[in-house]
């Protein structure tokens, strides 16, 4: 995802007013409302990368992003505590994942509307819905329910120098996934040789006050594997 956002010019003054004022304002009840807490790791891309390469070859059009968005949903749900909200004091585990995506436009605005039951979308179908979306969100003909509807979100900066970050909950949501860049380096191999990898820098912010540090960590820790194992792991 590529970060859209126009520069404002320098010795001028840009008025939070419209939809930065509203972007502004759920930040802020973000950070003063959740207890959050984020963890960080990271995963090797080598079979998945190998996945996406026997998909191009067929002929799919389905990115690396894609890959990723597939392998959060399936792990989400394994791990309902994080496809959650809080509201009023009351936990609500969703039994389907409306995964939500930030999509950044025009103006340095950011929406993050629902994939309405990821959980149920193969691979091909998950990403003609992301184009889909995204497309929706360029035009600006987003509904109410998308822009509001997403249990979970993903948020994207694989195309910045950026390995790890700290994203902000879309309370009331309860957990929220960062995907940040790949770093490519030197590991040693099983029979001694020094080979290249990439690997993916992971950030998962989550609401303490619903989900406790280890339910999160296991989490982290079974999206990495499944990325690792590529398309084995797909299910």
């Amino acid at each position: 995802m590529g970060q859209m956002h126009t520069p404002p010019l320098a010795g001028g003054s840009l008025p939070l007013k419209g939809m930065r004022k509203m972007i502004a304002a759920k930040m802020s009840e973000s950070l003063h409302t959740a207890a959050q807490l984020t963890l960080h790791a990271e995963c090797e891309l080598t079979a998945l990368q190998a996945w996406r390469a026997r998909l191009k070859a067929a002929g799919s059009q389905v990115s690396l992003q894609d890959l990723l968005l597939h392998a959060i949903v399936r792990t989400l749900g394994e791990h309902p505590a994080l496809n959650a909200t809080l509201e009023d004091e009351v936990i609500t585990l969703h039994g389907a994942v409306h995964l939500g995506v930030a999509i950044p436009l025009p103006g340095d605005l950011l929406v993050a509307p629902a994939l309405f039951d990821a959980g149920s979308l193969d691979l091909e179908a998950l990403a003609e819905a992301r184009r889909v979306l995204t497309g929706k969100a360029l035009a600006g003909k987003l509904s109410v329910r998308e822009l509001t509807g997403a249990t979970v979100t993903v948020s994207n900066l694989g195309l910045s120098r950026v390995h790890h970050f700290t994203p902000i909950l879309n309370v009331p949501q309860v957990a929220i996934v960062g995907i940040g860049c790949s770093q490519r380096r030197l590991q040693r191999a099983a029979d001694g040789s020094l080979v290249e990898a990439d690997f993916l820098g992971l950030s998962l912010t989550f609401d303490h006050r619903a989900v406790n540090g280890a339910p999160a960590a296991d989490f982290l820790d079974a999206l990495c594997r499944r990325i690792e194992g590529g398309e084995a792991a797909a299910s």
